[in-house]
C-alpha cells in the first residue's frame, strides 16, 4: 500500500473528475462568509433609511396608547401581529439573499457538483484512530491557523475602530432619537465595511489555498498512476488480442483486392502478400492484400484464377507481411528485393503478350532483405 510520502505526483484529470463525482471540490469558507456578509451589509446599507422609517413608524404605533387601547387590551396583539409580519417579511428576504449569495460563492470557488455520495454514511469515520489522524492533517492545521489569524485580525480592527469612535458614540445619547439612530446606523455600517474588507483579504488568499490543498490531498503515487493508465487503456494482453482480431478482419477483407495485384509472393505455405505498383499514382509498390494460413491459400487461389503471377520468396513474404501495412508503400529497406521481383513480372507479362522472350529463372530477392526484417530470423527475435 502506498504511503502518503510516496504520493508526490500531481493528480490526473481522471482522478480530479472522479473526486468531483464523489462530491469533493475545493470550497472557500471565507469566500462564502464574504458573500453572505457582503450581501446583507449592502442591503442594510442601501435600505437602512427606509428600514429605519418603517421601524420608527411601527414602534410609534406600538407605543402609542389611548383610552380605546386601554379599554380593549386584545387590540394590542393585532397591532403586534402587523409589526411581526413586517419583520418576518424583511427577515425572509434577507435570508433568501444570504442563501443565494452562499450558493453563488460555492459555485464560484468549486463549481457545480451533483452528487449524493457525500451524503452516504461512512462508518470508517467512526474509527477513533482515523479521527485523531484527521485532526492533525495538513488541511485541519491550515484551517485552524487561518481561523485564528482571521479572528485576531477582526478583533484588532473592531477594537481599533471602536476605541477611536467611542467618545463620538457616547454623545449620541444627547441628540434626538431619529438623528441618533441614523448616526448609529452609519457607524455600524462603517464598522461592518471594515470587517468585510478584512474578510475580503482573507478570501483572496483562501481561494487559491483551497485549490492547492484540494490537489495536494489527491496527489498520486507512481503505482496509482500506472494502475490508472492500465485501467484506462485496458490490459495489454487484451489489447493485443483485439489488435490481432482487427488485423485478421482487415486481412480477410483485403482478399477482395487480389484481382488488382501485379504479383503475389508466398512463404509458400503460411504467408501470402499481394502487391501492386502504378507509376502514375504511387511512389512505391503497395501491399493491397496479405494473410496467413487459410487466408494465404485464398489469396493464392484468387491469383491463379485471375492469371496473376505467384512467386515463392519466403523471406520477402514474411518481411512484407510483418512490416508493410495495407494500402501503404512498402518499407524502403525492401525496395531492391521487390524491384527485382517486379522487373521479372513485367518481363513475364510481356513475353506472355508475345512482346519478348520468356525470362530466365525467377529472381532470388532474399539476399537483398535485411535479416532483422524477417520475423523468423534470429536477429529479429533478439531485438
Amino acid at each position: 500500500m502506498d504511503s502518503s510520502q510516496d504520493k508526490q505526483l500531481p493528480a490526473t484529470e481522471r482522478k480530479l473528475q472522479k473526486a468531483r463525482e464523489d462530491g469533493q471540490a475545493p470550497r472557500s469558507q471565507e469566500l462564502s462568509h464574504l458573500a453572505v456578509l457582503g450581501v446583507l451589509g449592502l442591503m442594510l446599507w442601501s435600505f437602512f433609511p427606509t428600514l429605519l422609517d418603517v421601524l420608527t413608524r411601527e414602534m410609534g404605533r406600538q407605543l402609542s396608547f389611548d383610552a380605546v387601547a386601554l379599554r380593549a387590551p386584545a387590540d394590542m396583539f393585532t397591532r403586534l401581529q402587523a409589526m411581526l409580519l413586517v419583520g418576518l417579511a424583511i427577515s425572509l428576504v434577507l435570508a433568501l439573499l444570504a442563501a443565494l449569495a452562499a450558493v453563488a460563492a460555492s459555485l464560484g470557488s468549486g463549481g457545480w457538483i451533483w452528487s449524493l455520495k457525500a451524503l452516504q454514511p461512512q462508518f470508517s469515520r467512526l474509527d477513533p484512530l482515523q479521527g485523531v489522524k484527521n485532526l492533525v492533517s495538513k488541511q485541519k492545521l491550515s484551517n485552524l491557523g487561518k481561523m485564528l489569524l482571521l479572528a485576531t485580525a477582526l478583533i484588532y480592527v473592531a477594537w481599533k475602530y471602536m476605541s477611536t469612535s467611542a467618545e463620538k458614540m457616547a454623545q449620541l445619547v444627547l441628540q434626538p432619537a431619529a438623528p441618533s439612530l441614523r448616526d448609529a446606523g452609519q457607524w455600524v455600517g462603517t464598522g461592518v465595511a471594515l470587517l468585510l474588507l478584512v474578510v475580503l483579504l482573507f478570501a483572496v488568499v483562501d481561494v487559491p489555498l483551497q485549490q492547492y490543498l484540494h490537489r495536494s490531498r489527491l496527489k498520486m503515487s507512481h503505482e496509482e498512476v500506472k494502475q490508472e493508465h492500465k485501467d484506462s487503456d485496458g490490459n495489454p494482453l487484451i489489447r493485443q488480442r483485439i489488435r490481432q482480431k482487427q488485423r485478421g478482419v482487415a486481412e480477410r477483407a483485403s482478399v477482395s483486392a487480389v484481382p488488382r495485384a501485379d504479383f503475389v509472393v508466398m512463404n509458400p505455405t503460411h504467408y501470402a502478400v499481394a502487391l501492386r505498383y502504378d507509376e502514375a499514382t504511387m511512389g512505391a509498390p503497395q501491399v493491397i492484400s496479405k494473410g496467413t494460413d487459410l487466408v494465404a491459400f485464398r489469396i493464392r487461389d484468387l491469383a491463379g484464377t485471375h492469371d496473376i503471377p505467384v512467386l515463392r520468396s519466403p523471406m520477402l513474404a514474411r518481411a512484407l507481411y510483418a512490416h508493410a501495412d495495407l494500402d501503404q508503400p512498402i518499407p524502403a529497406q525492401l525496395y531492391t528485393a521487390v524491384a527485382q521481383v517486379l522487373a521479372y513480372v513485367y518481363r513475364l507479362k510481356a513475353a506472355m503478350r508475345g512482346e519478348g522472350r520468356m525470362p530466365d529463372a525467377p529472381p532470388v530477392p532474399d539476399a537483398h532483405i535485411p535479416p532483422q526484417l524477417d520475423p523468423h530470423s534470429p536477429q529479429a527475435q533478439h531485438r
